[in-house]
C-alpha cells in the first residue's frame, strides 16, 4: 500500500503565511456591511416617507460605521496610518479604493445619524440643529450611493490575498457578502421599526437571505479543495450555524415578519446572527486553508498538469511543434 502523500516545506513552515489578522477583522467585516445595507435602507425609508424606521437604518448605518472604523484603525495600530492611505489612489489595490470609499461614504452616513441623533434629544442647537435637518436627506441619499462599495469591497479584499480558501472564492464572495449585508440591515430594520413601517426591511432581508444562501453553495462547489476548509473546524460549525440561521430568519421574515412583532423581531436578530456567522466563517476558513500546504500545492500541481496536458494536445494536433 503507498501511503497518502503529505505535504510539508521547508523547516515545517506553511506554503502561505496566515494572515495576521484577529477578530477585529471579521468584526469589522460584519459591521461594515451592516452600515452599508442600512444606508440604502434609511434612503428608501426616508423617500417613502417611513420615519420610524429611516432613524434605525440611519443610526444602524453610523453604528456599524463607528465600529467598524474603530476596528480597522485598531488592527492598523495607530490612526495616522488610515490617513497616510489617502495620499495616493491606486486603482489596482483593493485597500486602497476601499479606503477612498470609507472616505466618501463616511460623512454622508454620519451627518444623517447625527440628524436622527439631534432629534431625539431634549435639547436645541438652534441654526446648528437646522443646518444638519437640512442636509440629512442629501446625506443620507449620498451615503446610499457609496454604500453598495461599502458592503462588497471588503470581499474583493480578502480575495485578493494568495490565501487558498479566499482567493478560490473570489468569483462569487463579493456577491455572498452583499447578500450578508442585505440580511442583517433587513433584520436590524425588522428589530427596530414597527410592523406598519418594516415592509422594505422584511423585503430586503428575505431577498438578501435567499441571495446569500444560493450564491454561497455556488461558491462551495467553484472553490476547489479549499472549499474543505468551510465544513471542517471552526469555520465548519459558523457555516453550519450562519446557514441554518439565515434560512430560518428569512422563512420568519417571510410568514410571521408582517404580522407578529415578536416574530419579526426574533427573525431580525436570526439573520443578523447569521450574517455575523457568515463574515467569521469565511474569515477562519481562510486562516485554516493558508495553515495547511495542500491547500495550495494540490491545485498548483493540478494546473500544471492541465496546462502540460493542453500543450501535450497541440503538438500532438501540430506536427510541425513536436
Amino acid at each position: 500500500m503507498v501511503p497518502d502523500a503529505t505535504f510539508t516545506s521547508y523547516y515545517g513552515h506553511p506554503v502561505v503565511k496566515a494572515s495576521p489578522w484577529e477578530a477585529n477583522i471579521p468584526a469589522y467585516l460584519f459591521m461594515g456591511g451592516l452600515a452599508g445595507g442600512s444606508s440604502l435602507l434609511a434612503a428608501g425609508a426616508d423617500l417613502t416617507g417611513r420615519p420610524a424606521l429611516r432613524r434605525a437604518a440611519r443610526m444602524a448605518a453610523l453604528g456599524g460605521l463607528t465600529v467598524s472604523m474603530g476596528a480597522l484603525v485598531h488592527d492598523l495600530g495607530r490612526p495616522e496610518r488610515f490617513v497616510n492611505m489617502l495620499r495616493v489612489i491606486k486603482p489596482t489595490s483593493p485597500m486602497s479604493i476601499g479606503t477612498w470609499i470609507l472616505t466618501a461614504y463616511a460623512p454622508g452616513a454620519v451627518l444623517a445619524g447625527g440628524a436622527e441623533i439631534l432629534r431625539v434629544l431634549p435639547v436645541s442647537f438652534g441654526p446648528l440643529g437646522r443646518l444638519v435637518e437640512f442636509a440629512a436627506r442629501p446625506a443620507g441619499l449620498a451615503a446610499a450611493v457609496f454604500a453598495p462599495g461599502v458592503a462588497s469591497y471588503t470581499a474583493v479584499l480578502l480575495t485578493d490575498t494568495a490565501t487558498p480558501a479566499w482567493h478560490d472564492a473570489h468569483r462569487e464572495l463579493p456577491f455572498v457578502f452583499v447578500g450578508s449585508a442585505a440580511a442583517a440591515s433587513g433584520g436590524l430594520g425588522m428589530l427596530c421599526a414597527p410592523l406598519g413601517q418594516a415592509g422594505p426591511a422584511r423585503r430586503l432581508a428575505v431577498v438578501g437571505a435567499v441571495a446569500e444562501l444560493a450564491v454561497e453553495h455556488r461558491m462551495e462547489r467553484s472553490m476547489g479543495l479549499s472549499a474543505e476548509t468551510l465544513h471542517t473546524g471552526t469555520p465548519g460549525r459558523l457555516m453550519k450555524a450562519s446557514k441554518a440561521l439565515t434560512a430560518a430568519g428569512a422563512l420568519g421574515a417571510a410568514v410571521f415578519g408582517g404580522r407578529s412583532r415578536v416574530g419579526a423581531a426574533i427573525s431580525g436578530l436570526m439573520l443578523m446572527a447569521g450574517s455575523a456567522c457568515t463574515r467569521f466563517g469565511v474569515f477562519e476558513a481562510g486562516q485554516e486553508s493558508a495553515k495547511d500546504p495542500k491547500y495550495t500545492v494540490v491545485p498548483q500541481r493540478e494546473r500544471l498538469d492541465r496546462r502540460r496536458a493542453a500543450e501535450s494536445r497541440e503538438s500532438n494536433a501540430d506536427p510541425a511543434k513536436s
